[in-house]
C-alpha cells in the first residue's frame, strides 16, 4: 500500500524515482531547495531547464504548474519543477495555487510511471507561506492522491529540524 513519508535531511541525496523543485517561473535555479538542487544535478539541469520553452517572456513555469526534467547528477532518475505562491496575506487564491502544484506534479508522475516522489516545503522559504497552512494542504493533497495513485511512496522532506516537527505534525 502506498504511505506517506517525512524525512529530515537533504532531498538531494535521495534515489527516488523523482524529487519535486520549489522552483521559479523562469526555471534557472535560485537560493533555498532550488539552489541545491541545481548544485546538486550539475550544469545539464540549468541547459535542460534553459530548453523549457517559455510560456510567456521569462517564464517556463507558471506558478500553480510544474514541468519535469532529467535528474542528471542526482541519484533522482527526474527533477519535477513545481511554482508554489509567494504568500500575499491568504486572499489571492494562495492555497489553490500551493494545492494546484501538487496536482500539476501527480500529473507527470503518472504520465512518467513514476513510483516513488519526494516533496520540499513548498512555498515556505523565501515565498513566506505560513509553514503549518502549507503543511496541510502538503498532506491534504499528498493523501488524496495516495488513494488511488499507483505511486509506492510519497515522501515530504524537511532540510531543518523544525521544518520537520511541523510536517510531521501535520502527517500525524
Amino acid at each position: 500500500m502506498p504511505g506517506l513519508n517525512v524525512h529530515h535531511g537533504d532531498i538531494t541525496k535521495l534515489r527516488l524515482d523523482a524529487i519535486v523543485n520549489a522552483a521559479n517561473e523562469r526555471m534557472l535555479g535560485g537560493g533555498g531547495v532550488d539552489g541545491a538542487i541545481h548544485a546538486a544535478a550539475g550544469p545539464r539541469l540549468l541547459e535542460a531547464c534553459r530548453a523549457v520553452p517559455e510560456v510567456r517572456p521569462g517564464v517556463r513555469c507558471p506558478t500553480g504548474e510544474a514541468r519535469i526534467t532529467e535528474g542528471f547528477n542526482l541519484p533522482a532518475k527526474y527533477v519535477i519543477h513545481t511554482v508554489g505562491p509567494v504568500w500575499r496575506g491568504g486572499n489571492n487564491g494562495e492555497d489553490e495555487l500551493l494545492a494546484a502544484c501538487y496536482g500539476a506534479c501527480w500529473r507527470l508522475a503518472e504520465s512518467y510511471s513514476l513510483k516513488s516522489i519526494a516533496f520540499p516545503a513548498i512555498s515556505c522559504g523565501v515565498y513566506g507561506f505560513p509553514v503549518e497552512r502549507a503543511a496541510s494542504i502538503a498532506v491534504r493533497e499528498i493523501r488524496n492522491y495516495l488513494e488511488g495513485a499507483k505511486s509506492e511512496s510519497v515522501t515530504l522532506v524537511a532540510f531543518d529540524k523544525a521544518m520537520f516537527e511541523v510536517l510531521r505534525k501535520a502527517a500525524g
